[in-house]
């Protein structure tokens, strides 16, 4: 099956040359397969060996997108490359997150049809011949692998991420502009035109590209799903953890109000205001059971407020940028030296308040904790979690 010849642009005059030397070149792939790994070595290969099996009819390539893997996954992918030139490798270097690295692979790809799937062989690798089937038969943009279509299901899962997935899948429902029962696959084809109308417009957060694209097409994406069910994870452990949710919610919070205002911000402001809370809790403690002074309480308060600030940050605002090991400790420090400033004017501002204008303690506190935030977000962009 191959795709139809694309005009060729009438750009010089040695286009008739050109068109002559093409006419006897190798044409590139009809389907690009983008697989993101993180640790998946052992999947690899049975990976590719799935992939030639199922697409030995179709002219077809697979890029591998690695979030610098530490387990060998990136040397799997070269030795396979080295043999077979329908293998691709992209290694990301100080960036991480399934949806983006899809988005990279989606990119460095020029197919006309292009396919997502996970590294681990818990999609059905079998499918893809009738999705492209799907595609270049019918008007169609993107054509689904569904969980939750008749014939289609979870396989093995427990009661609790069954409830849960149902629940985020209803959820993201809401969000998409297409009437699909799974917008939470992630194993599709799609056209390269749809991708086009959308690339400008994702958000590239978390682990759902497939809503991700969905919500941010210009116009409501000709859908299809097809059923397929989820299989075991081959080998390696699962990226799933307490904090994909949250991404989750981000991502759905970016397509709802990301136009008006940023998604980083949103999760900075629920983040500060949580320490807002440990501050007054951390002031009440010094004022009421330690029975220190206002200003060396609000400095306590302060401080713990900003460490406390920082961390949660690093785990949820800037995750795609997390600091680890000695990163996180000159982080930690930076982020305390630049935000000195702003606690100086949290401290006196709050001390003024309370001693000379006669304020509630947690009113000061407030006042002053307001003067800090200014501060904590700048230096969370600029300095601390720079973008590398």
């Amino acid at each position: 099956m191959t795709a139809q010849p694309q005009a060729v642009p009438q750009t010089s005059a040695e286009t008739p040359a050109l068109l002559e030397r093409l006419y006897h070149a190798t044409p590139g792939p009809t389907l690009s397969v983008v697989a993101p790994t993180r640790n998946e070595r052992d999947n690899v290969v049975p990976l590719y060996n799935a992939l030639e099996a199922a697409l030995a009819e179709i002219d077809w390539e697979v890029i591998f997108v690695d979030d610098d893997s530490n387990d060998g996954t990136p040397d799997a992918v070269q030795w396979l490359a080295r043999h077979d030139r329908r293998v691709r490798l992209i290694r990301r270097i100080g960036r991480r997150g399934l949806s983006s690295a899809c988005v990279e692979g989606i990119q460095a790809s020029t197919s006309p049809f292009v396919a997502v799937i996970d590294a681990d062989l818990q999609h059905d690798e079998k499918l893809l011949p009738r999705m492209l089937e799907t595609l270049t038969r019918e008007p169609l943009d993107i054509v689904i692998g569904s969980r939750y279509v008749e014939h289609g299901g979870i396989g093995n899962w427990s009661g609790a991420r069954a409830r849960l997935s149902a629940l985020a899948t209803r959820v993201g429902r809401r969000v998409v502009r297409a009437p699909v029962a799974d917008p939470m696959s992630g194993f599709f084809m799609l056209r390269r035109e749809a991708f086009a109308t959308s690339v400008r417009n994702l958000s590239s957060l978390g682990f759902k590209i497939l809503i991700d694209l969905l919500a941010s097409s210009p116009r409501p994406l000709r859908a299809k799903e097809l059923p397929y069910e989820f299989r075991t994870r081959h080998a390696g452990e699962s990226k799933l953890d307490a904090l994909v949710s949250w991404e989750y919610l981000m991502l759905l919070a970016d397509k709802l109000c990301g136009r008006i205002v940023p998604v980083r911000f949103i999760s900075f402001s629920i983040v500060g205001g949580i320490g807002v809370l440990a501050h007054l809790a951390m002031l009440w403690t010094s004022l009421s059971l330690l029975r220190l002074p206002f200003a060396a309480s609000q400095a306590i308060a302060t401080g713990a407020a900003m460490a406390g600030n920082f961390a949660l940050n690093n785990v949820l605002t800037y995750r795609d940028r997390r600091l680890k090991g000695w990163g996180f400790a000159r982080g930690l420090v930076s982020f305390c030296l630049v935000c000195s400033i702003g606690a100086l004017a949290n401290v006196s501002i709050a001390t003024l308040l309370f001693d000379r204008e006669r304020a509630l303690w947690w009113v000061a506190g407030l006042a002053g904790a307001a003067m800090s935030a200014v501060f904590n977000y700048a230096v969370s962009s600029l300095v601390t979690w720079r973008s590398s």
